[in-house]
């Protein structure tokens, strides 16, 4: 099970900082391309992707602005993305959008944003139910704040 953890940036390597500055310039326009962001950041291409699907940026303090997003396959049978958004309404986090597209080879690709301030489990908690379902696959936290 994936573990997550918030910590202060200045336990963290040079390294992973750097990997963050590069996706908040690659976020807010300021860099158009991973090339130009790892190059203001003075880090290398393989540095940035090596990290860039470990190291999420929260800057967020609100503590009332809490999101997240996750993406998942899931099998073309009736009734199983009920089951999932079933799964995360059941975690008290509220759904905000819900993109599907069209199933190809009997799988469907998902993506789901919710606002998870008032969530009664831990985020790990939830991520590790909605994996247990069989016909959930390559399941991803795209990214929280």
């Amino acid at each position: 099970m994936e573990k997550y953890y918030i910590v202060d940036s200045s336990i963290l390597s040079d390294s992973v900082s750097r990997v963050a500055e590069a996706q908040k310039l690659l976020k807010s326009g300021a860099a158009k391309n991973i090339s130009e962001a790892v190059k203001a950041v003075d880090i290398s291409r393989g540095t940035f992707y090596k990290y860039k699907d470990l190291v999420f940026l929260n800057e967020n303090t609100h503590k009332n602005d809490r999101h997240a997003l996750i993406s998942f396959m899931i099998e073309h049978k009736s009734g199983l993305l009920a089951e999932v958004l079933q799964i995360i309404s059941e975690s008290d986090a509220n759904i905000l959008t819900i993109n599907q597209n069209i199933p190809i080879n009997n799988m469907a690709n998902v993506s789901v944003s919710m606002d998870i301030k008032n969530l009664n489990i831990p985020m790990d908690t939830l991520i590790l139910r909605i994996k247990e379902l069989k016909q959930v696959s390559n399941f991803q936290l795209i990214g929280m704040e």
